[in-house]
């Protein structure tokens, strides 16, 4: 079952402030769990996990909200799209999704978990995130596949390209929870680190 989320975080104290102001505590019952490093993210590397947040009917205001927590606007080539592109306080990139956004169940919080997947890897990765994850395909587009635990989940696991380059360990992880089986960090379909708890 998908529990969570891992954080990489040179000030543990001040990113679990962050997400959890930015989220307002929603995270459909997922976990953010924030570990120390010593490496800061370096600026051009993109992260190939990302977090979403609705905007609500307010989204401007819900944007500058985030910047006075310590977000900064960013551009990381997007081009006129209907979301706004941020980082935290330590450069992590995320979106915030404005009113109308396809998938988006709620107007706060968390509602998504987008993973970056080359086309040639969508199935395999699917095939993969469905059963680690227990959630299952709800919705199948060109641009990709939302997964959800449940139809009515205000949380989605969206997979889709662009790939980032794999350049290194990735800052944020995804983090299942099984009852068999070892514990540790093991390497999804695409090559990504992502964490298995008991």
């Amino acid at each position: 079952m998908l529990t969570g989320i891992v954080i990489d975080a040179l000030d543990v104290a001040r990113m679990e402030r962050f997400w959890l102001d930015a989220v307002k505590g929603r995270t459909g019952g997922l976990e953010l769990r924030f570990v120390p490093t010593a490496k800061p993210k370096p600026p051009s590397h993109k992260n190939r996990l990302h977090l979403d947040l609705a905007g609500g009917p307010d989204w401007e205001a819900e944007v500058e909200r985030l910047v006075a927590l310590g977000a900064r606007r960013i551009d990381i080539g997007q081009g006129d799209v209907p979301w706004d592109v941020l980082a935290d306080p330590e450069g992590n990139e995320f979106c915030v999704l404005r009113p109308g956004h396809p998938g988006v169940l709620a107007d706060s919080g968390l509602v998504a978990i987008c993973l970056d997947v080359g086309e040639n890897d969508r199935h395999a990765q699917s095939a993969f995130w469905r059963s680690r994850a227990d959630w299952h395909a709800v919705e199948h587009h060109d641009w990709g596949i939302r997964l959800r635990h449940k139809p009515s989940s205000t949380v989605s696991l969206v997979m889709g390209p662009p790939a980032a380059p794999k350049a290194g360990r990735n800052r944020l992880r995804l983090e299942v929870t099984q009852r068999e089986g070892e514990p540790g960090e093991f390497l999804d379909a695409g090559g990504n680190e992502f964490h298995v708890t008991h």
